[in-house]
C-alpha cells in the first residue's frame, strides 16, 4: 500500500487555459507525465476542476453541511439497521475496509455489516478471470467486481439493507472526517488499480463518493469498464451543479433498487 507517499508529478505546460497544471502523474504508473507527452483533453480538465478553489471549498463545505443535516435525519434509521444486523447474524455491527482515497491515501470505508462473518474467497482477479500472481494471492482485501445475484454470502437483513442501500449510511461518517465526498467515484480496493490502467489517475484526483455516476446509473448492472469510463467523465466535467443533479438522480436510483443485490 502506497498510502500517503503517492506523488504528484506535476509539469507546466503552455496550452492554451491551462496555468500552471496540465498533466498529473502518479506513483502507482497510472499516467507517466512528461514534457513530450501532453495530457488528453480529459486529464487536463479533471486536473483544472480538482485543483480549483470550487472543489476545495464549495465542495467541502457542502460535503459537511449535507453530511450532518443526514446524520441527523437519518440517526434513527441507523438505530433500526444497526439492532437488525445485531440481532439477526453473529458478528460486529459494522463492516470496515481499506479503500483508496484521493492521490492514494488509504482509509477505513465504514458500512453496515450485510454479509456472514466467515470468510469467503473474493479475490477480485480471481472472480473475473485473471490469471493472479503471487503478489495477488496475498491480497485478502480485495472484493469482487462482478456481484452474484443471489449472493450466499449476503444474510437476509443484509440483503434488504443492500436493496436500500442503507448499508452505506456510515458512509456519511467518513465524509465528515474527509475521507470521501457525498458525490465522488466508487472507493475502490488496491487491487482494483491496475485494472483501471491509465484511467487510474481519473479516480485518483477526486475523493470518492458515497454516490455518483455509477450508482445513479445501474449500479451492479454496469460493467467495470463502462464504471471506469463514468470515474473519467465526471472528473472531466465535474461541477457543483452536476454533484446536485447526481444527488437528485440518487434518491430514484434508490428507491427503484436497479442493480442493487
Amino acid at each position: 500500500m502506497q498510502g500517503k507517499s503517492t506523488a504528484l508529478n506535476i509539469y507546466e505546460a503552455d496550452t492554451p487555459g491551462v496555468s500552471a497544471i496540465a498533466a498529473v502523474g502518479f506513483l502507482h504508473e497510472a499516467i507517466t507525465a512528461t514534457v513530450s507527452r501532453r495530457p488528453t483533453p480529459y486529464l487536463s480538465a479533471a486536473v483544472r476542476r480538482a485543483f480549483s478553489w470550487r472543489y476545495a471549498v464549495l465542495k467541502r463545505t457542502m460535503d459537511i453541511l449535507l453530511a450532518s443535516i443526514l446524520i441527523v435525519l437519518f440517526f434513527p434509521v441507523m438505530l433500526v439497521v444497526a439492532l437488525a444486523v445485531a440481532l439477526t447474524s453473529p458478528g460486529p455491527i459494522f463492516f470496515s475496509q481499506e479503500r483508496l482515497g484521493r492521490f492514494g491515501a488509504p482509509f477505513r470505508i465504514i458500512k453496515f455489516r450485510s454479509m456472514y462473518t466467515r470468510k469467503h474467497k473474493d479475490n477480485v482477479f480471481e472472480i473475473n478471470g485473471h490469471r493472479r500472481s503471487d503478489e495477488d494471492r496475498r491480497n485478502e482485501a480485495a472484493y469482487p467486481l462482478n456481484k452474484d445475484a443471489p449472493d450466499p454470502r449476503i444474510t437476509p437483513v443484509g440483503r434488504i439493507i443492500r436493496k436500500l442501500s442503507l448499508d452505506e449510511l456510515p458512509q456519511l461518517f467518513n465524509v465528515l472526517l474527509g475521507d470521501m465526498s457525498l458525490v465522488g467515484p466508487r472507493p475502490i480496493v488496491e487491487a482494483e488499480v491496475s485494472l483501471y490502467g491509465q484511467h487510474f489517475a481519473y479516480y485518483d484526483l477526486f475523493r470518492p463518493g458515497i454516490t455518483g455516476l455509477w450508482q445513479v446509473s445501474g449500479r451492479s448492472d454496469v460493467g467495470f469498464e463502462r464504471r471506469v469510463l463514468f470515474d473519467r467523465d465526471y472528473a472531466s466535467k465535474w461541477s457543483c451543479l452536476l454533484d446536485f443533479k447526481i444527488l437528485t438522480q440518487t434518491i430514484p436510483a434508490v428507491v427503484t433498487m436497479r442493480g442493487a443485490y
